[in-house]
């Protein structure tokens, strides 16, 4: 599926950048997406968490987050994928588990031509929060003031999928190329870091 075409949009005010977040793991995957705007003002589209049950067989587990993650892209079609990125200090068999899922994910948006890019949990913090050694109540607290939601998004994977989408819409003004660890930037992306440099100079 070919990536949406922003043309026509890259010089109105409504010009937005889509990121889809993904907080990998085999249990509970969660997945957010996010519209962002030049402005950084960030509206929540969709969010979600695909289950797999301990007592499948690995390929099976894998499989629905693969038709999960399959669904979610073609349905919203995103610009740009925001995973987070496996760290050591997981356990072994928990580093298994959110290396498999997030390859899962990558490979999906490969297929697709989405860029990818990989977050760590502290460099999420760090940004939703001001701090990166923030737990997870205080960063689902300012995920939901941010995309100003009713209710905090339950359980903490969805939060943090929104706040990896946060974190990368909001790292990309400062060069979404080297961010997603492609060196290169689709049209849409690269019309909403023009606008969104353009706002700033503005301010």
């Amino acid at each position: 599926m070919a990536a949406p075409n922003f043309d026509d949009k890259q010089e109105g005010p409504d010009l937005t950048l889509r990121v889809l977040g993904v907080d990998p793991g085999l249990t509970r995957c969660g997945i957010g997406v996010v519209d962002i705007e030049r402005n950084r003002r960030a509206t929540m589209v969709a969010v979600g968490v695909v289950g797999t049950s301990a007592e499948l067989t690995l390929d099976k587990r894998l499989l629905v987050i693969a038709k999960a993650i399959d669904e979610w892209l073609d349905l919203h079609q995103p610009d740009v994928v925001a995973v987070e990125r496996v760290f050591s200090q997981m356990n072994v068999s928990t580093v298994m588990g959110v290396a498999q899922a997030s390859g899962v994910v990558i490979a999906a948006a490969a297929r697709r031509g989405i860029p990818v890019a990989l977050h760590t949990p502290s460099e999420v913090k760090a940004a939703v929060t001001g701090s990166g050694t923030a737990n997870k109540d205080a960063v689902t607290k300012l995920v939901t003031k941010i995309l100003r939601l009713d209710a905090p998004p339950k359980p903490a994977d969805a939060a943090d999928a929104l706040a990896l989408a946060l974190t990368h819409a909001w790292r990309a003004g400062n060069g979404m190329g080297a961010a997603s660890g492609t060196g290169s930037l689709t049209p849409a992306q690269k019309a909403w870091a023009e606008a969104e440099a353009k706002a700033r100079r503005k301010r």
